[in-house]
């Protein structure tokens, strides 16, 4: 059974090497092949019997389920304590799953939501189960992320659905109007003729009757006339509000510049609304000692990005195997950021498995939930995948 092992260039010299799925087991050598060789010996010590477990609640022997075939196939499989094993993907209600957790064991929690914008996965929501979801699960957050740990939400800062209540949004779409006639020309010709329907009119202005029942009702707005309404609302202050219910408080916000998206849609050639692109990243501190090490990145880096509120990383290209995406490097830096080798990162709608790989590049633990079994499945297997990769690196 293989582990992912991280190894770096020791700050005094020679190599340093650690296994993320085992907390504390590390050592150095002068050589790349000395310091393989003592994390060999040091993985043999580690998972040797023992009655105790680990100061995080998770069982040593059983903290790491990198388990499957013999190149490192993972499987989801509960810690013998009955807690979710790190290192695993498991399936099911985040609300539910949240519940199993060991108080103070994450030290980063990243995740995006659904966004409430009509995917597939989110229509047999209200926004009233909407709400309710995201406010649950950030409540959940508090018992099981570590003192002076982190809780990171990427979320569009915009909603839309639909309101039956809201106004019609009317367009009168001079640039790509088709039929030249106005509404002025159509009153004119009602006037002349007071008698005559629509189709009358639209007869003698040769043109449909839809276009008279548009111009005399003043709405322009074509496809889904009958339709509700689509409305726009914020999110940001929704979830600081719910994050500080939950004792959380609001550490830092950074801007992810994305590509641009709706050009081509009515939203943006229907209105004089900006295209979507750009995202935010929520950071909530929960109350404790920060560990600041400045060393987590290099000076380049720090300027960079690091320091920088606004990040540009192109989305991805195709969502071909998940509706919604996020580009690796975007939970790789937050990773990086806000968390030390070896801690534990935690995706709560792991979708693809974006964050579990990321975690696993960046040699953090990692532990995911999804509801949906076939997203569960691509997540495994993708980081099943990274990890035979990075572990023939080495």
């Amino acid at each position: 059974m293989d582990r992912l092992v991280v190894l770096e260039h020791g700050e005094a010299g020679g190599y340093r090497v650690s296994v993320p799925s085992l907390p504390g087991c590390n050592s150095e050598g002068a050589t790349r092949e000395e310091a393989i060789a003592r994390i060999r010996e040091a993985i043999q010590l580690y998972l040797a019997p023992k009655e105790s477990e680990g100061e995080d609640g998770y069982s040593r022997m059983d903290s790491v389920p990198l388990q499957g075939d013999s190149r490192g196939g993972i499987e989801a499989q509960p810690a013998s304590n009955g807690l979710p094993a790190a290192n695993t993907i498991l399936c099911g209600d985040a609300r539910e799953l949240l519940q199993e957790v060991a108080q103070d064991s994450v030290a980063l929690s990243f995740w995006s939501p659904p966004y409430f914008v009509g995917k597939s996965y989110e229509r047999s929501m209200t926004f009233e189960d909407w709400q309710g979801l995201i406010k649950a699960v950030i409540g959940l957050h508090y018992r099981i992320i570590a003192p002076g740990g982190f809780l990171a939400i990427n979320i569009a800062d915009i909603l839309a659905f639909a309101d039956p209540e809201m106004p019609r949004l009317q367009a009168d779409n001079v640039t790509n109007k088709k039929v030249k006639i106005t509404r002025e020309d159509v009153l004119a010709a009602r006037e002349l003729y007071p008698s005559y329907n629509k189709y009358q009119l639209a007869a003698l202005l040769g043109c449909s009757e839809q276009t008279i029942d548009r111009r005399l009702k003043n709405n322009n707005v074509r496809g889904g006339k009958y339709a509700a309404q689509r409305k726009v609302k914020l999110v940001g202050g929704m979830v600081e509000e719910w994050a500080e219910e939950a004792g959380f408080y609001l550490y830092d916000r950074r801007v992810w510049v994305k590509d641009p998206c709706w050009e081509n849609g009515q939203w943006h050639s229907l209105s004089y609304r900006a295209v979507d692109e750009f995202e935010y990243v929520y950071v909530f501190w929960k109350p404790g000692i920060t560990k600041v090490d400045r060393n987590r990145l290099a000076r380049h880096e720090w300027s960079e990005w690091g320091s920088r509120a606004v990040w540009n990383i192109p989305s991805v290209r195709a969502n071909t195997q998940h509706e919604a995406q996020f580009p690796i490097e975007l939970p790789r830096r937050v990773i990086r950021l806000l968390s030390d080798p070896g801690d534990l990162v935690l995706d709560c709608f792991i979708g693809s498995g974006t964050t579990a790989a990321a975690a696993i590049m960046e040699g953090r633990a990692f532990l995911g939930f999804e509801s949906n079994a076939e997203y569960v499945e691509l997540a495994r297997k993708r980081c099943e995948r990274i990890s035979r990769s990075m572990l023939n690196d080495y």
